[in-house]
């Protein structure tokens, strides 16, 4: 996982061993990164004692008539990142390179709401990859992340133990059945 800790020093510290607790005063931030650069922002930011947490996904990607599986961010051109906005020397992190910018509200970094990144956290498996797969549930609607039907509403019909779901697509005003991996999909609500 993408998770750094500065109790820990600068580097990756395993989903097991992160304190989900924020020191006193210390809250969870959005940073925006430049495109395709969240690894080296990651990296950088660590690097100047920052805890960081950069959630991927995997998804699958067809190049050449090969499909193969590869790890991307789950939320493109953006990471987190910890700090106290009092106690801390935000403003580094602007300057800091793939960075695009922090972000504000005004002229004060703007906090991610409380409870969200801890919750993403929690649903990382080991790899750094966050399973939303796990809250999966018979009959609630999904969004389709990877595949023909890409950022497709569907509704999960059934999951099977070997990592398929079934899902009923709404196409041109009928309801059509396909098979994805349950990896491609994300719950709604």
């Amino acid at each position: 996982m993408q998770v750094a800790n500065r109790a820990a020093g600068s580097g990756t510290v395993p989903t097991d061993t992160i304190a989900l607790g924020l020191a006193c005063g210390e809250r969870w931030f959005a940073v925006n990164t430049q495109p395709f650069a969240e690894a080296r922002a990651h990296r950088n930011l660590t690097n100047q004692g920052f805890r960081t947490f950069m959630p991927r996904r995997r998804k699958m990607v067809r190049h050449a008539r090969k499909l193969s599986a590869v790890e991307a961010p789950l939320f493109p051109r953006y990471l987190f990142i910890a700090f106290d906005p009092r106690r801390d020397q935000w403003r580094k992190v602007n300057s800091t390179f793939g960075v695009s910018h922090l972000v504000m509200l005004g002229e004060v970094p703007h906090p991610v709401p409380e409870g969200v990144i801890e919750a993403l956290i929690a649903i990382t498996m080991d790899g750094g990859i966050v399973d939303l797969a796990k809250r999966l549930q018979a009959g609630s609607p999904v969004r389709v992340m990877a595949g023909p039907f890409a950022d497709q509403l569907a509704r999960l019909e059934q999951l099977d133990d070997s990592g398929r779901a079934c899902i009923l697509l709404e196409i041109m005003g009928r309801q059509v059945r396909a098979t994805t991996q349950r990896h491609n999909l994300i719950p709604l609500g």
